[in-house]
C-alpha cells in the first residue's frame, strides 16, 4: 500500500465479503486511499465506470481459493473436512458442488473432471458420482471423498495428491467459472492499463498458467504488450517454508506498450 501513496489509490475487487471485510480492517488506516468492491473482476469495465475510474497503473490478479476459504471446512472447499458441498466464493451464487454432483450428466460430469481437473480417472469418478446419487443424494465433501478413492484403483491412491484433489478442483472451478472469468478479465484490463502499465498475475494450477501464457502471447504478437517474465516465477524455499501453500504459485508480468 506504501507503494501506492502519496497521490495513487488502490481499488480490491473480490467475491467474498469476508475476505474484504479482512482487508478492510488490515487497510483502515489508509482509509481514503482504497476502495474496496464485492464484484467479480469480470466486471472490471463497469467497476472502473461506477467509480469513475479512468485507467490502471498496474494489476494484480491472485487467482484461485484462499486460505480463508479453504480453512473453513463450512465454506465446502477442503477434502480436509467434512462439510456441506458448497465450493462457493460469492455465498449469494445459487450453484453450489452439491448441485453439480447431484444434477449433471455423467457425460457433463466427466467432461468437468478431463477438462478443469485434469483428472486421470475421469470417467470412472463420474460413473461412479452417478451410480452413488441413485442411493443418496451427495451432499457433503466428506461423502465425495470417500466415492472418488473407490473409483480410484489401488495404485491411485497413493501418491503425493490426495486422490481428490483434482475432482474438487474441478467442481470449484465449474461452480465459479473460474476459467471463463479469468480470459474475460485478462482482455479487460489490457485495455484499461495505461502505457507501461503492469499486468502481473498468480497462479496456482496449470489450467490458469495456460491461459494466462497464451493471452500474454496473443498479445505480445499484436504489439500490445511486452511479456516480462519469459518463465513462470516460482517462489523460493525460504518463501515455501514460510507458506507451504506457495509451492505451486507461478507468477506472469507483462507490461503494456
Amino acid at each position: 500500500m506504501e507503494k501506492v501513496l502519496p497521490g495513487g489509490k488502490l481499488v480490491g475487487i473480490d467475491k467474498d465479503a469476508e475476505a474484504l471485510k479482512i482487508a478492510d480492517e488490515m487497510l483502515k488506516r489508509f482509509e481514503g486511499s482504497y476502495i474496496l468492491v464485492r464484484d467479480d473482476f469480470k466486471n472490471l469495465k463497469a467497476i472502473f465506470e461506477k467509480e469513475n475510474i479512468e485507467k490502471a497503473d498496474g494489476f494484480l490478479f491472485d487467482l484461485g481459493v484462499s486460505s480463508l476459504q479453504l480453512d473453513k471446512a463450512e465454506r465446502g472447499f477442503s477434502i480436509r473436512y467434512d462439510a456441506a458441498l458448497d465450493m462457493r466464493m460469492d455465498k449469494d451464487d445459487k450453484t453450489t458442488a452439491s448441485y453439480l454432483v447431484n444434477r449433471l450428466s455423467e457425460a457433463e460430469l466427466d467432461w468437468i473432471l478431463r477438462n478443469y481437473g485434469e483428472e486421470r480417472f475421469h470417467r470412472r469418478i463420474a460413473k461412479a458420482i452417478v451410480r452413488e446419487r441413485k442411493i443418496k443424494s451427495i451432499e457433503t465433501t466428506g461423502r465425495l471423498v470417500e466415492i472418488v478413492m473407490r473409483a480410484v484403483p489401488y495404485k491411485g491412491r497413493h501418491g503425493k495428491v490426495h486422490p481428490a484433489t483434482r475432482t474438487f478442483q474441478s467442481l470449484r472451478i465449474a461452480v465459479n467459472k473460474e476459467l471463463d472469468t479469468l480470459k474475460s478479465a485478462l482482455g479487460d484490463a489490457m485495455e484499461l492499463l495505461r502505457p507501461s502499465g503492469a499486468l502481473c498475475v498468480i497462479s496456482y494450477h496449470s489450467l490458469e498458467d495456460r491461459i494466462v501464457k497464451e493471452k500474454f502471447r496473443e498479445a505480445a504478437a499484436k504489439g500490445i504488450l511486452e511479456v516480462i517474465s519469459k518463465k513462470p516465477i516460482r517462489p523460493k524455499e525460504e518463501e515455501i517454508k514460510d507458506n507451504p501453500r506457495s509451492r505451486s504459485a507461478k507468477l506472469r508480468v507483462a507490461r503494456i506498450r
